[in-house]
């Protein structure tokens, strides 16, 4: 991931070696053939490992394969869920992967397609060969050993990442297709096409070997990133921690535990693929998710605090609470964030689409307001009280699109005097922090040392601002970057894009222990209460007691779980972690087969106009679309592997 122009030059003249295409067989592709079209005077494997800047290259060439986390193109989780309504014609981000959550996913060329490519490059269907990849990192693994000039401390530390490397891309894959093939080893160039046609193996052995290389190298690691100008973003402790959690999580979720939908699937030899429900993954999960919050502690990791910057002084509470979130997400390098892609350029783009415009000048390349929210992401966020729009008595009768001008009270979220809807007042303060809206006002844009002149955000059409659902995301736009009023061309200040950060870990340390008990312990509400109190909300208990038409809900597992999933899908809006969540809680099927509902924003002439509900399209999720299918050529190719349910 580092020293990218590096990176690329070496990787691109590796690619040619004929061991590694050689090795490219697992995925059922002939040697033979891959022989025939080694170029002459290919460089070998020795002259890649044949000194420490050598070994270096091939060392960046594995990190390379890490998906771009702010790339919507690379990162299915960014449009593929039904957060994101997004403008067609896009001039900054290519919107292939949207077709994710509109349904047109398929065997034949699947979208986000990490299985099947050998490319080392990202294929216009945002695909990038992870299997290429674990080749790569064997590849490095035995032949590290050669170069002379590297010393023992280095080599070891580059053997850690490596094997990090092999544990994420296993993680990656299992996430998306389930079952998979384990690349222990590399195949010999001798191997017999019986050894060549891997099998897929099943969940729980991809779950134990992914765990058994964590356990192997994070207490290694070192605690903390220990040079700031080079290791930011490569593995620690916590990070490999934090990653073996994520990973027995989704094992003892229900879509990887006891899921009746699977029970059945077995391979040719008779092997079934999905395990049987255990009660104790959920306790396992719990152990490794106090495991990896224990290490992220000791190096330092804190939830964000926005008031530690100067600037809060001279800001009201409003927009202080706010920028809690928007903080925790891009100011650089903050103690919250765990692991963070430092690929900058990638956020910097996320924010060009994000950024709302402001004059004439702003809008004429079109290219921001295109990150759309659609209705029912505004409605998801909690009410000033602490809980869903719906529990709360005090919301009961409100017509959520009514019209109300704003006041003194509002006036940091919305332009006191401006006509908007009912829904945008007395929302919690990840609402003003996420979202932006018809009458809102942006912190930031030039404008930080007070928010007494913020500006304005009109998102009705006919003003520059506008949006198709009549709404923006906040959330991934920094203070410091700016659009100047006469220009086109936004200043973009860059920071690492969140892959893990603390208050995940928190929230699924949470969902853990309640499903691992009998009923919530206190240790659950504290979990939730330290993300809930970061933005202003009163813990759980008191909030459902005092607040909520369900004030006993919070003492049952069942009540908590449904606390516990909102909260993950409030804090952590918009970074990719609703995709994965709906489909390993199993609930995609309820959240995907419901129409995306916009503001009228076609021609309204009137706010009365613009604030009325319209269905722009039916969603649809099957059964089959939890796991992703295997490119029909591949299973041509090798007889062994199995298709997901419901492919053809």
């Amino acid at each position: 991931m580092y020293h990218y122009k590096k990176v690329m030059k070496i990787k691109k003249h590796l690619t040619k070696l004929a061991l590694i295409i050689v090795i490219s067989c697992l995925t059922g592709y002939s040697c033979t053939e891959y022989l025939d079209i080694v170029p002459d005077n290919t460089p070998t494997i020795n002259h890649a490992f044949n000194n420490r800047f050598e070994a270096e290259g091939f060392l960046y060439g594995c990190y390379s394969f890490i998906p771009n986390f702010a790339n919507p193109v690379n990162n299915p989780a960014l449009l593929g869920a039904d957060e994101i309504w997004y403008t067609l014609n896009p001039n900054v981000i290519a919107n292939t992967l949207w077709y994710i959550q509109r349904g047109d996913q398929s065997s034949t060329s699947p979208l986000a397609d990490y299985f099947a490519s050998n490319q080392t490059s990202y294929s216009l269907n945002g695909g990038k060969g992870i299997y290429t990849a674990l080749r790569d990192c064997n590849i490095f693994l035995e032949n590290i050993h050669l170069p002379y000039d590297l010393p023992d401390w280095e080599r070891e530390r580059w053997i850690l990442e490596v094997k990090f490397l092999k544990a994420f891309y296993h993680f990656w894959l299992l996430r998306m297709y389930g079952p998979i093939p384990i690349v222990r080893d590399n195949l010999p160039v001798s191997a017999s096409p019986e050894e060549v046609q891997k099998y897929r193996a099943p969940v729980d052995e991809v779950v134990d070997y992914i765990v058994e290389l964590i356990d192997e190298i994070a207490d290694k690691l070192p605690i903390e990133a220990e040079n700031i100008m080079t290791d930011l973003g490569k593995p620690t402790k916590a990070i490999a921690l934090a990653l073996k959690a994520q990973t027995l999580t989704l094992a003892a979720s229900p879509l990887f535990n006891g899921n009746p939908d699977y029970a059945d699937i077995v391979d040719n030899r008779g092997i079934r693929l999905f395990p049987d429900y255990s009660a104790e993954k959920w306790n396992r999960a719990a152990i490794a998710l106090r495991e990896a919050i224990n290490a992220a502690h000791e190096a330092g990791h804190k939830l964000y605090d926005w008031n530690t910057n100067p600037l809060a002084q001279n800001l009201s509470e409003q927009t202080n609470l706010a920028m809690q979130v928007r903080g925790a997400v891009m100011e650089l390098w903050n103690p919250e964030i765990i692991w963070g892609d430092p690929r900058g350029n990638e956020s910097r783009n996320l924010q060009r689409v994000c950024h709302p415009s402001f004059t004439s000048e702003n809008n004429s390349n079109s290219y921001h307001n295109t990150w759309t929210p659609p209705l029912h992401i505004v409605e998801q966020f909690y009410t000033k009280n602490g809980v869903p729009i719906d529990e709360d008595p005090e919301w009961e009768g409100v017509d959520l699109l009514g019209l109300r001008v704003g006041d003194a009270e509002h006036k940091y979220n919305i332009k006191e005097g401006y006509t908007t809807a009912n829904m945008h007042f007395n929302r919690e303060a990840r609402f003003y922090g996420s979202l932006w809206f018809h009458g809102n006002l942006l912190y930031g844009n030039g404008r930080v040392n007070s928010d007494n002149n913020q500006y304005l955000i009109q998102t009705m059409r006919g003003n520059f601002g506008a949006s198709q659902t009549g709404y923006g995301c906040k959330k991934f736009v920094h203070y410091l970057s700016a659009l100047p009023e006469k220009s086109n061309s936004l200043n973009a200040y860059s920071y690492p894009f969140p892959i893990i950060r603390l208050a995940d870990l928190y929230l699924m340390y949470a969902e853990a222990l309640n499903e691992s008990k009998t009923a919530p312990a206190n240790e659950v509400y504290e979990y939730i209460d330290l993300v809930r109190n970061r933005t202003g909300l009163k813990g759980v208990v008191e909030s459902w007691q005092q607040f909520s038409k369900f004030p006993d809900k919070p003492s049952t597992t069942e009540g908590m779980r449904d606390i516990i999933q909102r909260e993950r899908l409030n804090e952590l809006a918009f970074e990719g972690a609703r995709f994965w969540d709906l489909r390993r809680w199993k609930l995609a099927e309820e959240y995907m087969n419901k129409p995306v509902r916009i503001l009228n924003n076609v021609r309204p002439e009137t706010v009365e106009e613009f604030f009325q509900e319209v269905e722009v399209y039916q969603l649809t999720f099957d059964k089959k679309d939890y796991l992703w299918p295997i490119r029909t050529k591949v299973l041509l190719q090798n007889r062994n592997l199995i298709q997901n349910p419901g492919w053809n």
